[in-house]
């Protein structure tokens, strides 16, 4: 694997004398994990497998935000992500391959998600047009036009999808597309009771439901489950990016980026007491930022990571310790950041009890969106 350097932001010999000042958490090393610059790297997901392995999965191959080149790409990391394998391609359909998120079901299969994309058309439509796009880089064109020609209008239409691959074989071999019904950037959870559940939004029905589809089977076929309800005076088509979590008593607990005129860029949250088969109206928690992603730690508490896209620019995270009914100050991840286009971060437990969290970022000295990782602790509950 090739080794990449980890500056120590923190030194390590002032935890023990912090953790009793009372800071929530302890930035242990941020770094940057991805290997090739000359490609946009877009909203990642990290998960960690039972045998120590993480993987990272995102949308790669990219020549920005909005392009027709994405495509699902993986690492993986066998040492806690001091160091990571070169970056392969998992899927490449003829669309762009958007959000990926990664998990591990209890059988130990791997399943990737995405979905494809046309948005791109219009900003190529627009260049065609005599119109300038700042997504349809100088000297581009000409590949934006190969990429869009591998489709027709019919064809394009047909592929727009929801999509999960599946690996029985540790990520040797992958299936073919599986539809999942609804999407977000982070993927599906199992439930204490082995099914898969999948929070999300079906991003190309007329409805434009978010709700919950739901695996009886590892993965092999999705059914829909039930919808969240909108708040009176809220659309449904301001609700985006959800993801969900199983606390330690039961609960399932989700998370909705909204977009509407009451709170604006806020997550809000809804939740469900019989398996998700209904959901409360969701609600605000009190966090500007977007999206999140949730995990529940060993020791059952819930930590929440999100986008922080104002400000200083960063990623921030935040913790419950009663099953999500509230959650606890920000924990400031980074704030370092040179624009809003930044966040979707997620993150996976270490053997050790230490936090690791990977996210997307364009740097000041790079147009092209980067991997960034850190790795940081809570003290003990």
């Amino acid at each position: 694997m090739k080794r990449i350097k980890s500056p120590i932001i923190l030194p390590l010999v002032f935890l023990s004398f912090l953790f009793a000042l009372g800071d929530p958490a302890v930035i242990l090393e941020t770094n940057v994990i991805s290997q090739q610059p000359e490609y946009y790297h877009g909203w990642p997901t990290v998960a960690r497998r039972d045998n120590n392995e993480l993987w990272v999965v995102w949308s790669g191959g990219r020549d920005g935000h909005i392009c027709p080149f994405g495509q699902v790409v993986a690492m993986i990391s066998r040492d806690d992500g001091r160091t990571w394998t070169w970056p392969r391609v998992l899927l490449d359909t003829a669309m762009d391959d958007r959000d990926a998120g990664v998990m591990e079901t209890a059988k130990g299969t791997l399943i990737v998600t995405t979905f494809t994309s046309s948005h791109y058309a219009s900003q190529l439509n627009a260049v065609l047009a005599g119109k300038k796009s700042s997504h349809v880089r100088e000297g581009r064109l000409p590949a934006w036009q190969a990429a869009h020609a591998w489709l027709d209008a019919e064809e394009r239409k047909s592929q727009l999808g929801e999509w999960s691959i599946r690996s029985t074989d540790g990520g040797k071999t992958w299936s073919a597309l599986i539809p999942t019904i609804v999407n977000s950037p982070h993927g599906p959870i199992q439930l204490k009771d082995g099914r898969l559940l999948y929070v999300g939004k079906q991003l190309w029905t007329k409805e434009k439901k978010i709700g919950v589809a739901e695996s009886r089977d590892d993965g092999l076929t999705w059914q829909w489950l039930a919808s969240i309800p909108a708040r009176p005076g809220d659309s449904i088509a301001s609700y985006h990016e959800l993801h969900a979590v199983e606390a330690g008593d039961g609960t399932l607990i989700a998370q909705i980026r909204t977009h509407g005129k009451n709170n604006n860029r806020e997550t809000l949250q809804s939740e469900s007491a019989d398996g998700g088969r209904t959901w409360t109206e969701p609600h605000p928690i009190g966090v500007w930022g977007l999206p999140s992603h949730l995990l529940r730690l060993r020791d059952n508490r819930l930590v929440m990571t999100y986008g922080y896209r104002r400000a200083p620019f960063g990623n921030q995270a935040r913790v419950s310790t009663d099953n999500g009914k509230t959650w606890g100050d920000p924990i400031t991840i980074s704030s370092d950041g040179d624009s809003s286009d930044l966040g979707y971060p997620s993150t996976a437990e270490l053997a050790d009890g230490t936090l690791l969290t990977v996210w997307y970022e364009r740097l000041k000295e790079s147009p092209r969106a980067v991997l960034r990782q850190a790795k940081w602790k809570l003290p003990p509950q």
